[in-house]
C-alpha cells in the first residue's frame, strides 16, 4: 500500500516539481507588480492572470504528458489541458494534472499500435497528424467532460480546506505532513496538493480585493520544526549526533534541505512528536495571525519564505516560523533526555538514502522498487556533471560486463546530468546527483553509486538484467546503434610522454588538479580559466572515482574553453587523501568529443580495483603508461 501511495504521490508531484520556478516567477512578479504590491505597475501586472490561468496549467499538463508518452506525449497533453483551461474560469490545475498524462498515454498506445505500419516515407506525416488529431479530440472531450468535472472537484477540495480553517483544524494536517516527510512524501502532499490548491487562494483572494496569500504554502515548507529538532540534538544529543547537528541546522534553515534531519528522527523515532507539535503550533499562529506566503517557498528555507512573503505578513510568518521551531526544540528536548537512545547517524542516513531511492522508484543500495519494466529496458545513461569522465568509465565498464555476459539490444551511452535523452530507461549516476537526474529524467529508473570504478550495482543490474532475459521467451529487441565514437586523429598521442609524471610527492587534491591543469594548459589542451572549472568540478562532488584513481575534469560551462582534447597523468605512490578516499593514479582530462574515451577505457582495464592501481603505481615506469593508454603495447 505504501509503495503504491508512494509511487502516486512522486508522479502528481513530478508534474508539479520540475514547474516550480514558474510558480515561483508568477509569485513574485504578483507580489511586487499588481495593485497593492511593493512595486505597483499595471504593465507588468497583466502577466499574473495569463500566468495562472494559460501557462502554469499549460506546464503541468506538457510535463505530465512527457513522463508518459515523450516529446509526443507533452504536446497532446498540453492540447487536451487547453480544453480544459478553455471550460471554464477557474484555475485548471487538477485538470492539467489529469489532461497531461491522458494526452501521453493515449499517444503512446497509438504509436504501438502503428508500430512497425507505417509506410517508408510517412512516419512524420503520421507523426504529426496523430499528435494533432489526438490532441484535437481531447481537447474538444476536455471542454465538455474533463473541465466541468475538475470544477465540481476543485470546489470540493476548497471547500474542504475552508472547513479546516473554519474549525481551526487546519493545524492538524501536521499530524500527516511530519511523518509523511520522513517518507518522503512530503514533495507529493506539497506540490501535489497544497501548491495547487494554494495557488487557487491567493487568486480568489486578489479577485476579492485581499491580499492573495496561502496558508498551504507553509504547512510543509516552514523550516522552524526542523531546526527545533536539530537544536534539541545540539543540546541534548550525544557524541557524534550532537556534534553534527548544529551544521546540519544551518543547512536545514539557511539552505532549505529538510531531509538533512530525517536521520535524526530515524535514530530516536519517538522525536518525531517534536517536529509534529512545532508545526502544529506553527499553523495555528500563522491562522491566527494572518500569515502565508505569495507563492510556494521552493526550497524550504528561511531565504525563499521571506522572498515569497507579501506586504504585511513579515510579522505573522516570523512568529510562525520561531514558534514551530521553540515548540519542537522544547518537546524534542525533553524526548531525546528521557526516551532518547544511542543510535549511529550513518546507519540512520544510510536508512534515509535507501527511503528516498525507494519513494523515487530507484535502485539505490539496496536495489529494489525499480519503476520501469527491466525486460524493455534498451537505453542506459550513465551521467555525472559534465559527461566527460566518471560517466565515460562508468559506462566502459558495465558496457564491458554486458558483453561478458552475453547481454545485447541495449545501448549505453554517457551523458551531462542536465542532457539525459528522454527515451532512456535506466540512469545511472552518483548518488549526489541523484536528485537532478530525477528531475531530468522522471520516466527512468535512477540508480545511484558511489564508486564508478567499482560499484557493485553494475554486477546487480547486469544480474538482473540477465534473469530478466532468461524468463523471456522472445529475444529483446537491438536498440539502435549508438553512434560511432571518434578516434584520436592519426598520429597523435592523447596522453603526451611529457605529460606522465610519476612518483609525486603527496599533495592536496587542490593541489593535485592545480597541476593536473597546468600540464594541460602548458600542453595547449584548454585556457587557463579551465583549471577554475576543474576547481568548481571537484567542489560539486569529489572527482576520486573508486579505485585509488582520480579524474579532475572541468564542468560543463567550461569545455568551449579546451582547445583540444588531451590526457595527462600523474601518480603518487604514497597516496593522496582525497576528502575521505585514497588516491594513487590521477588522470587529467580535457574533451573536445569522444577521442579520449578509448583511453578512459584502457584505464578501466587495468586500473578498475584498488589493487590493480596500487600494483600499477608500484611498477609502471612512463614508457610502459605511454604505450598502454594509447593503444601501442
Amino acid at each position: 500500500m505504501k509503495e503504491h501511495v508512494q509511487k502516486f504521490g512522486r508522479f502528481l508531484s513530478g508534474m508539479v516539481m520540475p514547474n516550480i520556478g514558474a510558480f515561483i516567477a508568477w509569485g513574485l512578479i504578483a507580489a511586487l507588480f499588481i495593485a497593492d504590491g511593493w512595486l505597483p505597475n499595471a504593465t507588468i501586472a497583466e502577466m499574473v492572470t495569463p500566468m495562472l490561468r494559460y501557462l502554469l496549467p499549460i506546464l503541468i499538463a506538457y510535463t505530465g504528458g512527457k513522463v508518459v508518452g515523450g516529446q509526443k506525449g507533452a504536446v497532446t497533453g498540453a492540447l487536451a489541458a487547453l480544453g480544459a483551461i478553455a471550460s471554464t474560469e477557474s484555475t485548471m490545475f487538477i485538470g492539467a494534472m489529469i489532461c497531461g498524462p491522458l494526452g501521453g498515454w493515449c499517444i503512446k498506445k497509438f504509436d504501438e499500435k502503428m508500430e512497425g505500419r507505417i509506410p517508408a516515407g510517412f512516419e512524420m506525416v503520421v507523426n504529426n497528424f496523430s499528435v494533432g488529431i489526438i490532441g484535437g479530440v481531447l481537447a474538444i472531450l476536455s471542454i465538455f467532460a474533463i473541465g466541468p468535472t475538475c470544477v465540481v472537484l476543485t470546489d470540493v477540495l476548497g471547500a474542504g480546506v475552508g472547513w479546516l480553517v473554519d474549525h481551526s483544524l487546519l493545524p492538524l494536517t501536521a499530524v500527516l505532513v511530519e511523518p509523511a516527510k520522513v517518507l518522503f512524501l512530503n514533495n507529493a502532499i506539497n506540490h501535489g496538493v497544497f501548491t495547487p490548491i494554494g495557488t487557487e487562494q491567493v487568486e480568489a483572494l486578489r479577485a476579492a480585493g485581499e491580499v492573495g496569500k496561502s496558508i498551504l504554502y507553509m504547512i510543509e515548507s516552514n523550516p522552524g520544526p526542523g531546526l527545533g529538532l536539530l537544536l534539541a540534538y545540539c543540546v541534548a544529543g550525544k557524541g557524534e549526533t550532537r556534534s553534527s547537528a548544529g551544521a546540519a541546522a544551518v543547512i536545514q534553515f539557511v539552505g532549505g534541505i529538510h531531509e538533512i534531519y530525517f536521520p535524526y528522527v530515524l535514530m530516536n523515532p519517538i522525536v518525531i512528536l517534536g517536529p509534529m507539535a512545532g508545526n502544529i503550533a506553527g499553523i495555528f499562529t500563522l491562522s491566527l495571525l494572518g500569515g502565508g506566503l505569495s507563492g510556494p517557498a521552493s526550497p524550504g528555507s528561511i531565504i525563499a519564505e521571506m522572498l515569497m512573503t507579501p506586504k504585511g505578513c513579515y510579522f505573522a510568518n516570523i512568529v510562525g516560523i520561531a514558534v514551530a521551531g521553540a515548540v519542537s526544540f522544547a518537546i524534542s528536548v525533553f524526548l531525546l533526555k528521557f526516551f532518547g537512545k544511542d543510535a549511529s547517524l550513518a546507519e540512520a542516513q544510510a536508512q534515509v538514502a535507501a527511503s528516498k531511492a525507494a519513494s523515487k522508484g530507484q535502485a539505490a543500495e539496496a536495489a529494489t522498487g525499480a519503476s520501469v519494466d527491466i525486460h524493455a529496458v534498451k537505453k542506459i545513461v550513465f551521467a555525472c556533471d559534465a559527461g566527460m569522465g566518471s560517466s565515460a568509465m562508468g559506462a566502459t565498464m558495465l558496457r564491458s560486463k554486458l558483453k561478458d555476459a552475453g547481454i545485447t539490444g541495449i545501448e549505453v551511452i554517457h551523458h551531462p546530468v542536465s542532457e539525459i535523452p528522454g527515451d532512456c530507461q535506466i540512469v545511472v549516476t552518483h548518488h549526489e546527483l541523484s536528485g537532478r537526474a530525477a528531475q531530468r529524467a522522471p520516466q527512468a529508473r535512477i540508480i545511484p553509486i558511489h564508486n564508478f570504478m567499482g560499484a557493485p550495482e553494475y554486477d546487480a543490474l547486469v544480474d538482473e538484467l540477465l534473469a530478466a532475459r532468461s524468463g523471456s521467451t522472445a529475444p529483446a529487441a537491438p536498440a539502435e546503434a549508438p553512434e560511432a565514437e571518434a578516434p584520436a586523429p592519426a598520429g597523435v598521442a592523447l596522453l603526451e610522454r611529457k605529460n606522465i609524471v610519476l612518483n609525486c610527492a603527496p599533495v592536496t587534491p587542490e593541489e593535485a588538479i592545480r597541476a593536473c591543469g597546468r600540464l594541460m594548459v602548458d600542453s595547449g589542451y584548454v585556457d587557463e580559466a579551465y583549471i577554475q572549472g576543474m576547481l568548481d568540478r571537484e567542489a560539486s562532488f569529489s572527482v576520486a572515482i573508486g579505485s585509488h584513481v582520480a579524474i579532475p575534469h572541468g564542468t560543463n560551462d567550461v569545455k568551449p574553453l579546451i582547445k583540444r582534447t588531451g590526457v595527462v597523468v600523474m601518480t603518487y605512490p604514497q597516496g593522496i587523501d582525497w576528502n575521505g578516499d585514497k588516491v594513487k593514479l590521477v588522470v587529467g582530462i580535457a574533451a573536445k568529443g569522444e577521442e579520449h574515451l578509448e583511453v578512459l577505457g584502457r584505464i578501466v582495464a587495468i586500473a578498475s580495483t584498488d589493487e590493480d592501481t596500487d600494483k600499477l603505481v608500484a611498477s609502471a615506469d612512463a614508457e610502459k603508461l605511454f604505450t598502454s593508454l594509447n593503444g601501442l603495447a
